[in-house]
């Protein structure tokens, strides 16, 4: 089997049925030629579940402090209506979707992620936030990307016990990619690649590039974690690129491994 992509997909790019369906008809048109392993994001959806039961949102460097309450929203949304959404899409334009959460049979176990020291220099607890744990390729993804089909991920998982965390998209679909030794992650999103001070795209960063974003605060805390992913994705993967999802034809050529517009490619 070849190598497959794993292609992560910013909640906000699927929040309008037509973006939805575009994405689905790309994801279909990909998952021909080669294995394609979908993890999906939805933070709006769930900071609007939030407000609707006046939970308050807190999040730190792009990472979501979760109590009980607001991981009980964050499950329903992101394993209920938001996979089932992006699946059916997938299936209504031919393909064979298949939604998944991490918690399922070993795709993305993880372990309480410890007390994070912030781009401000405080310390937080995140909460019930999990954090990648040390694990083999998951058989589940491979079967079923050798069968033809796509798993559609959604970024909650369990520890060894049972217990349900949050998860980071960016960083489930970076530690995924990493274990399948993926052929390229690809992080779609809403905004032009990684940007610079003035705004324009950077076409290619290393380590050291990375460590000036951040520690100059030109990186926006939700890029901090999908910079971090990258980074953990490339102990693995052949490649890995943040590209401007918002036109769908753009994700359709970083997932068949074609260059394209608004694309940022990172390198160890």
């Amino acid at each position: 089997m070849k190598r497959p992509v794993v292609l992560k997909v910013g909640g906000e790019l699927i929040e309008s049925p037509d973006r939805l369906a575009a994405i689905g008809k790309v994801i279909t048109r990909a998952a021909k030629k080669r294995p394609l392993i979908v993890v999906h994001g939805g933070g709006r959806e769930i900071d609007a579940a939030l407000a609707q039961v006046g939970i308050p949102k807190r999040q730190v460097d792009g990472l979501r402090v979760t109590d009980p309450e607001t991981l009980e929203i964050v499950v329903s949304v992101l394993a209920g209506s938001i996979n089932t959404r992006l699946v059916a899409a997938i299936n209504g334009a031919g393909g064979r979707a298949v939604g998944l959460s991490g918690a399922d049979a070993g795709v993305a176990p993880v372990k309480k992620a410890a007390l994070h020291k912030a781009t401000s220099g405080h310390t937080v607890d995140l909460g019930m936030v999990g954090t990648p744990a040390k694990a083999p390729a998951p058989e589940l993804l491979a079967t079923l990307c050798k069968a033809g089909y796509v798993p559609v991920i959604a970024c909650i998982s369990a520890s060894k016990d049972g217990q349900l965390f949050n998860v980071n998209a960016d960083t489930l679909a970076g530690s995924l990619a990493a274990r399948v030794k993926a052929k390229r992650l690809v992080i779609a999103g809403a905004t032009a690649g990684v940007l610079d001070k003035r705004g324009q795209t950077i076409p290619r960063l290393n380590r050291t590039h990375i460590a000036k974003l951040v520690n100059s605060g030109t990186a926006n805390a939700g890029m901090v974690a999908k910079l971090n992913a990258c980074q953990a994705a490339l102990k693995g993967a052949r490649s890995v690129v943040i590209i401007d999802g918002r036109d769908a034809r753009r994700i359709a050529k970083a997932v068949a491994l074609e260059k394209t517009s608004a694309t940022s490619k990172v390198v160890s």
